[in-house]
């Protein structure tokens, strides 16, 4: 009989650094065993889906089970060159930050199967709602050039946004990628509204939203939920549970005792749970969720499970939260790896091929950063002028930023 004692439970994380991480937590399904419901099927019958692991990349590098996409060694490779592209870019954005060329920068090493392959299953005229770890959407395309993306991320004199943003939040409305946001969860909502006025005119694209584990806690995240499923809103709602947010477990965010798929199905969302690290499931999965969308099923919850590889940013030493070789026993493996070891299986690739797409990838990024590092840098100063942050504001400037702007240009002299 209780005592009337009452306790506050407090998450911890799977380990703290010194000591092996427990990742049981997990609940993995084998790659194959999940079944894979026709796209029209009821979101309270998704309820299985939501609490296992979509997989078709099995531990030997073969692709099994029922959603197992259509496509082809071409496709592969291309995936796989997308994900090196991307490794190799985030890897030479970093030392620019410790040069510092740029004052900060956000990797996504580990999870670039998800933007990439996420990217694949999209068409033009969609519009993709991103956090700061979704580059792949962009690099997995050939119609975005690197060297604009760097512009941007040294906000200097070839930046289309004028420094107006923080280094990794892109804008890009040519590409369907909305400007990124340093107010945590603000796109979710935003991206369903997008949803609704594309169903609203009778247009024929829809909406991706994007949001991290710990940025479910927001209140912008329920009320995307209610909306989207209140009005069969044509988005995919992507949570990319990567084990953490800034210093604080997945946990902390609800993920101990329930998934954040779950949470889907419980406002009446179709919601499946995916292995991020596996492109195969990714490309399937969001294939899947694009066609309800598209087909007036309304809207699809999908938790990526995958695992932040690196420090959230620049600004973050994750040795002083976690054990620091985490990403060396995370079970579902590097995504990059994984296809590679596929690709070598059936023979549509080698270690030889390999090494040389990494080579001529990376001298592709150092050639694309000289470029665009003659354009200026944070290093030499050669950044917008003063006048730009007051600029496009109003049609006309008010009397009051023509004074800041007058008070800031005395302060420069």
């Amino acid at each position: 009989m209780s005592n009337g004692a009452l306790r506050l439970h407090v998450p911890e994380p799977s380990a703290r650094p010194g000591h092996l991480t427990d990742f049981s937590y997990l609940h993995l399904a084998r790659a194959g065993e999940v079944r894979r419901p026709p796209i029209d099927v009821a979101p309270a019958d998704t309820a299985d889906l939501a609490t296992t692991l979509v997989r078709v990349l099995d531990d030997d590098g073969r692709a099994v089970g029922p959603w197992l996409p259509q496509l082809d060694a071409n496709d592969l490779r291309s995936g796989l060159r997308a994900m090196l592209k991307t490794r190799a870019y985030d890897a030479r954005m970093l030392i620019a930050q410790r040069q510092k060329k740029i004052s900060f920068y956000m990797q996504c090493l580990g999870e670039e199967a998800i933007a990439t392959a996420h990217a694949g299953a999209l068409r033009d005229g969609d519009m993709c709602f991103p956090t700061y770890r979704q580059q792949g959407l962009l690099l997995a395309r050939d119609d975005i050039d690197m060297v604009e993306m760097m512009c941007q991320a040294m906000s200097n004199q070839r930046d289309p946004l004028k420094g107006r943003q923080l280094p990794v939040m892109y804008s890009y409305k040519r590409a369907g990628f909305f400007s990124i946001s340093g107010n945590l969860a603000t796109q979710y909502i935003q991206a369903v509204g997008w949803a609704m006025a594309s169903a609203i005119k009778n247009d024929s694209r829809i909406a991706s939203a994007w949001i991290g584990d710990g940025a479910t806690a927001e209140s912008d995240f329920g009320t995307a939920l209610t909306f989207a499923n209140v009005y069969r809103a044509p988005v995919i709602l992507n949570i990319v549970n990567n084990q953490w947010a800034i210093s604080t477990f997945q946990s902390i965010a609800g993920g101990e005792a329930s998934t954040f798929a779950g949470r889907g199905v419980g406002a009446g969302i179709a919601s499946l749970r995916v292995d991020g690290n596996d492109f195969l499931a990714v490309f399937a999965a969001s294939q899947w969720a694009a066609e309800r969308a598209r087909s007036n099923l309304g809207p699809t919850l999908i938790e990526w499970i995958t695992y932040r590889a690196g420090a959230h940013s620049t600004s973050d030493d994750p040795s002083r939260y976690r054990p620091a070789d985490d990403w060396s026993h995370f079970p579902l493996g590097d995504p990059v790896a994984r296809l590679k070891q596929h690709l070598v299986a059936i023979g549509a690739w080698s270690d030889r091929e390999h090494e040389a797409a990494q080579q001529e990838l990376d001298a592709e990024v150092s050639a694309a950063f000289k470029q665009a590092e003659q354009s200026g840098t944070l290093l030499d100063g050669h950044i917008p002028p003063l006048a730009t942050m007051f600029e496009d504001v109003y049609k006309d400037m008010p009397e009051h930023l023509r004074e800041q702007l007058r008070q800031a240009q005395e302060l420069e002299c």
